[in-house]
């Protein structure tokens, strides 16, 4: 059942009911976060204003965290503090989404992107941001669903 939006408080920010919410995986926190990026400049200054719910399940926290400590972004040093007070102050915790029934899920090549995917149809989102060739190659399927699937370069409001 959908919850009917709020009316808008001209004196404060839409009700997280109003934004529209938005999943994103972890290459592209990665580059907000840790590497700077200034492609995702557009889309940071979206959940940085609370224009967006940010949506996160446990699962993709955890991954960010194990990223961090390893490889590329290890090498970056990147501010873990900073990195969770991020997290703390712009997402939303949610539940990891149930896998849908195998016949008509939308399934990744890539089995670790599958709760990006999975989260973002469950909870209706608008978007899935990704730079994931395994996961851009469903953004067709997926805006059959009500998801845009996309790359920060391509995000906007519109």
């Amino acid at each position: 059942m959908d919850t009917p939006a709020l009316p808008a408080d001209p004196a404060g920010p839409p009700s997280a009911v109003e934004r529209p919410a938005i999943v994103i995986d972890t290459q592209v926190v990665m580059d907000w976060l840790v590497f700077r990026d200034a492609r995702v400049q557009a889309l940071t200054a979206a959940l940085t204003s609370g224009a967006l719910r940010w949506l996160v399940a446990p699962a993709m926290r955890d991954e960010i965290r194990h990223v961090l400590g390893r490889g590329v972004a290890a090498s970056y040093a990147p501010d873990l503090s900073f990195i969770e007070a991020q997290f703390d102050a712009h997402a939303l915790q949610v539940a990891a989404a149930e896998p849908q029934p195998l016949a008509g899920r939308l399934v990744c090549r890539d089995p670790d992107d599958q709760k990006f995917i999975d989260l973002a149809l469950a909870a209706r989102a608008r978007w899935l941001i990704s730079r994931d060739k395994a996961v851009l190659a469903l953004s067709k399927r997926a805006r059959l669903r009500g998801l845009a699937i996309v790359t920060p370069e391509r995000w906007s409001f519109d």
